[in-house]
């Protein structure tokens, strides 16, 4: 079972610059499509867009490439 997180929950994931962390502003359980491309999810498997702590900027990112941060 694929971790699950909610909105507001702060979070890190790995990018090409390093360890990223941010918050989470919306979970996606259907496509989305974003930037050009479409995002596969799922109740079961969900997308969750999250705006970085740093740069403000906006990612899509399946929960098993998150992980929890306690605040």
């Amino acid at each position: 079972m694929p971790k699950t997180f909610k909105s507001g929950d702060h979070v890190s994931w790995n990018s090409e610059a390093g360890r990223v962390r941010g918050h989470i502003l919306r979970v996606h359980t259907k496509d989305v499509e974003y930037k050009g491309y479409v995002h596969h999810a799922s109740p079961d498997d969900p997308q969750y867009e999250i705006k970085s702590d740093k740069t403000d900027h906006v990612a899509l990112h399946k929960g098993r490439t998150l992980r929890l941060l306690r605040n």
